[in-house]
């Protein structure tokens, strides 16, 4: 049976991976509370059980291959995939510019589910269909753990998330938290420039 949003936001909470300050964003924006997803990831049986909500919302959609953008995507396109008995592959930044290596070839007979961790901007999930697109393949739907933007982004494709949350964020120039003088932390980078 489907878990709850709140089932899942205690899951990141329990896990130690819903954290509460000053953060600066892979996207540059600030905000007070931050999803330190490795903090889930670490665990490969909570790994796997999000993973099989992944595999529920998704199944039917046929997919024949899961994509899954560097660093944490990669875990995540590795236990999906093992558990719809699929191919599992990754893109990565070079040089700033993400791109699939490494042998990882897909054909236009393919049904890409592209998985990813956290979305705020949704910059590196546009970056990642454009690879794919860049191929031929087609997109069977995206499924992430974590919507921080509470559903604003709008990919053009089918897409859900395992938790929505509608969490503030500031331009730096505007960060009452900068303002007030609050420490601020720099969490995991995702290679970006």
């Amino acid at each position: 049976m489907p878990r709850t949003q709140d089932q899942i936001l205690d899951i990141f909470k329990q896990s130690g991976a819903f954290l509460e300050g000053h953060f600066v964003l892979t996207s540059g924006l600030h905000s007070p509370h931050y999803v330190e997803k490795f903090r889930v990831l670490e665990h490969p049986g909570v790994t796997a059980q999000l993973c099989s909500e992944f595999v529920e919302q998704w199944s039917d959609s046929k997919p024949t291959v899961v994509v899954g953008p560097a660093t944490g995507g990669i875990i995540l396109a590795h236990e999906t995939a093992r558990q719809l008995g699929l191919r599992a592959m990754f893109t990565e930044r070079v040089d700033g510019t993400m791109t699939m290596r490494r042998g990882f070839a897909l054909t236009p007979e393919d049904r890409v589910l592209l998985v990813e961790d956290v979305v705020t901007t949704g910059g590196s999930v546009f970056e990642v269909l454009d690879v794919v697109r860049q191929t031929g393949a087609q997109i069977a739907g995206l499924a992430f753990l974590v919507d921080r933007s509470g559903g604003a982004v709008d990919f053009g494709i089918p897409s859900k998330a395992l938790l929505t949350l509608n969490v503030v964020t500031y331009r730096p120039e505007d960060c009452p938290l900068c303002r007030d003088g609050v420490p601020v932390t720099k969490p995991g980078r995702s290679g970006k420039s």
